[in-house]
């Protein structure tokens, strides 16, 4: 039986991935008890391996069994470059096992938009977006069309600010043809404080990654009960 008060374990590999999740629980989870796991040395080994090694998806399995050992019963990876790993936890464990920014395709694909943009600020982070998007439309969006827009804002990551931010990603996805979507995903979770000021920029829909799984964790483990409060809001 899932707890009133659910512990939620979050694994990060940066320290900004934990805040922003953090904050982000906060307003869309309350309920749940946050457990923070981190590994800073995650993405600095990936990049000098070549990207992951049998090693590192153990050391992963290691760091999920660790807090599902201790009776997480729910958990979240904040770091999309070790996704994958999420697919053997699976097969491991029976509690919600979220890839981070998983909640967020699923609901975009779910959607009414037939035109999304995935907005970014780290080169890596446009494939591993879009490789996602692809193996869920299949199993989320059956034969309807998707036109998807890629883009890279390299500017936005040296802005200062949730403001600035949101002025370099908009500049990018109006130079990029972003600006023809329906709606925009942003790829990592350090561009969730622009998310708003993007939204008002261009008059669009932006999901973020961290916003989607506290939902999505939210109505898997307290089930009729967030179903119930979502219907009255």
């Amino acid at each position: 039986m899932i707890e009133p008060r659910p512990l939620v374990a979050l694994i990060h590999a940066v320290p900004s991935g934990a805040r922003i999740a953090q904050q982000t629980f906060a307003r869309a989870f309350p309920e749940a008890r946050l457990w923070n796991v981190l590994d800073d040395r995650l993405l600095d080994d990936a990049r000098d391996a070549g990207g992951l090694t049998g090693s590192l998806r153990r050391r992963m399995l290691r760091l999920i069994g660790h807090v599902m050992d201790a009776g997480a019963q729910g958990l979240l990876l904040t770091c999309s470059s070790y996704g994958e790993v999420v697919d053997t936890a699976r097969t491991l464990w029976d509690a919600p096992i979220l890839k981070s920014d998983e909640a967020m395709f699923k609901a975009a694909l779910a959607g009414p938009y037939d035109r999304i943009a995935v907005a970014a600020s780290t080169p890596p982070a446009v494939p591993a977006a879009v490789a996602q998007l692809e193996a869920l439309v299949p199993l989320v969006r059956g034969g309807r069309p998707l036109q998807i827009t890629t883009v890279l804002s390299e500017a936005a990551a040296r802005a200062t600010g949730p403001a600035a931010t949101a002025d370099r990603l908009a500049d990018a996805l109006r130079a990029g043809g972003g600006d023809s979507a329906q709606a925009v995903l942003l790829a990592q979770y350090s561009l969730t404080p622009a998310r708003d000021a993007l939204a008002e920029l261009m008059g669009l829909p932006v999901l973020d990654g961290a916003g989607a799984a506290a939902r999505e964790l939210r109505a898997l483990l307290l089930g009729e009960r967030a179903a119930s409060e979502a219907a009255v809001s």
